[in-house]
Order: C-alpha cells, then sequence, then structure tokens
C-alpha cells in the first residue's frame, strides 16, 4: 500500500500536467484502453480468458461505473483546481468509504477511525483554505474542488464495492474485466467525442502522460488495492490516502513547482497522521 499511495500520489501531478490536452472522457478512455490492453496478455497467459457471466459483468461494471466517474470528474476537476487540492480533499475518501462500508458491509467504523476521520476533515479543511481564518468564513472553494468532492462520493465506493462483489475469482481476472467493463462505460459516454479529436495533433506529452496513468497508476495500483482490500479491509487500505498531500507536495516540489505557504503546512501533517491513527486502530482490533 506503500507503493500504491506513492503511484497514486503521482497520478495527481501528472493528470493535472494533461487535463487540458484532452476531453476528460477520451483522456479517461484512452487511459482504461490502454491498461486493459497491456494486462490482457498477462491474464490469458496466468489465467485464460473466459467469458463471464451476466451477473459477474453487472458486477464488475458497477465497480468499474463508480471508477469511471471518478477519473472524469478528477480530469475536469484538475482544469480548475490545483493537485495539491484534489489530494487534500481525496483525504476524505476513507472517512466516506467507511461510511459506505458500515452501510454496505456491516463494518463498524470504531473510535480510532472516528477521531482519524475528524483530524483528516480538520487537516483538508485547513489546506484548502491555506490556513487563513477568512477565507474559511468565506468559503472560498474554487469549481475544481468542488467537482472533484463529487468525485471523491463515487471512488469512496470502490474497495466496498470490491469486497461486497468478490466471488474468489483471480484478482487479476477481476481488475481486468473492470477495465474493460469501464471501456464500455466511456465508450458510450464519449462516443461522439471522438470523432471530433484532433488525434494527429494530440501532443507527445499528453500521450506520454496516459501512458503512465495507464500502467503504473491504473493495472498496477488497481491489482495492489484489491489485493490488499481483502486482507486488511475497505477503510484500511483507503486510508492510505492520508499520505497523498505530503507525497504530492514532494512530487511537485522534485518538479520544481515549489511548495505552498507555509501555513498550510500544519494541515498537510496532520492529515498524515490519521494514518497512524487509523493503522495503530486496526492493530487494537485485530490482537483484539
Amino acid at each position: 500500500m506503500l507503493l500504491t499511495a506513492s503511484l497514486v500520489s503521482t497520478s495527481f501531478t501528472v493528470g493535472k500536467a494533461i487535463a487540458d490536452g484532452l476531453d476528460p472522457t477520451v483522456l479517461t478512455l484512452i487511459r482504461f484502453f490502454g491498461a486493459a490492453i497491456f494486462f490482457f496478455p498477462y491474464v490469458q497467459k496466468k489465467h485464460g480468458i473466459h467469458r463471464p457471466s451476466l451477473f459477474a459483468l453487472i458486477r464488475y461494471g458497477l465497480i468499474s461505473l463508480a471508477l469511471v466517474g471518478f477519473f472524469i470528474l478528477m480530469f475536469l476537476s484538475l482544469q480548475y483546481t490545483t493537485a495539491l487540492n484534489t489530494g487534500v480533499i481525496f483525504t476524505l475518501v476513507p472517512g466516506i468509504a467507511g461510511v459506505y462500508s458500515m452501510i454496505l458491509l456491516g463494518e463498524r467504523l470504531g473510535f480510532h477511525r472516528l477521531v482519524a476521520l475528524i483530524l483528516a476533515m480538520i487537516g483538508a479543511v485547513w489546506v484548502l483554505f491555506h490556513g487563513d481564518l477568512d477565507k474559511l468564513l468565506a468559503m472560498q472553494l474554487n469549481q475544481g474542488d468542488l467537482i472533484f468532492f463529487c468525485g471523491c462520493l463515487l471512488m469512496a465506493l470502490y474497495t466496498p464495492l470490491v469486497k461486497l462483489f468478490y466471488r474468489g475469482e483471480p484478482m487479476a481476472v477481476m481488475t481486468l474485466w473492470i477495465l474493460i467493463t469501464g471501456c464500455g462505460w466511456l465508450l458510450l459516454i464519449s462516443g461522439p467525442k471522438l470523432m471530433t479529436v484532433p488525434w494527429m495533433s494530440i501532443e507527445s506529452t499528453v500521450l506520454i502522460g496516459v501512458l503512465y496513468l495507464a500502467i503504473f497508476c491504473t493495472i498496477i495500483t488497481f491489482f495492489l488495492s484489491q489485493w490488499v482490500t481483502l486482507h486488511l479491509g475497505p477503510t484500511r487500505v483507503m486510508a492510505y490516502s492520508y499520505l497523498y498531500p505530503p507525497l504530492i507536495l514532494f512530487i511537485d516540489w522534485c518538479f520544481g513547482h515549489g511548495l505552498p505557504p507555509v501555513r498550510t503546512l500544519p494541515g498537510v501533517i496532520l492529515i498524515a497522521l490519521t494514518m497512524i491513527i487509523v493503522q495503530k486502530g486496526a492493530a487494537v482490533n485485530k490482537t483484539g
């Protein structure tokens, strides 16, 4: 999950860099299609390709629908907001996922997770408003922040749905069919736009960015997160997203983007500490 968190953190920065290069739905379609193409040979060699039943397709389709909605809204939001803001807002996903897990799976949040949720929300609000009380009172959120929050409501469904719909198939097979059904949703959404895309004039940096997202931030992270979800549970897996803000800050700094105002850093540190609280609480529950 540490590897997964590091890879996902780069997706916010890379996504920001290429967000203006293509329509969000087309960009997401290329990402999913590329990931499916690269992953297909591995699954075919390892497990063989068998046509899933209608019920299985519905299971995979519901999971992929949540992901498709999230990624479309993510690329759309990055046209208006920063990578750090999206990373910070994403820290609300574990808490939302915990509520979904409580409803769908009967999973208890527990004291540690509730404390972590409250601290994460405080830290997120602190960073989003740059530690400025006047901005907080004026509720100066930009359009991109609100769009991405709607995407997070969908993304929070992902890990609970994986655990709810898992039926013992190899995780690689489940990942592939989630990608394939995701392509189906995206073709329905972006079909009319595909004919108007200037394919020959797309910048190479955009294509390289999409290729990176498809391999490292889609195939690898999907497979790892789904496999780990079965062992750690949805809420503990999502808790690693608390590491995104400090990782995004570090990545942006490496690319020469500088650091945000110093007064925002306490919020980032507070968010990162929440992961320790969640993991400690999970350890206590396990030993208890």
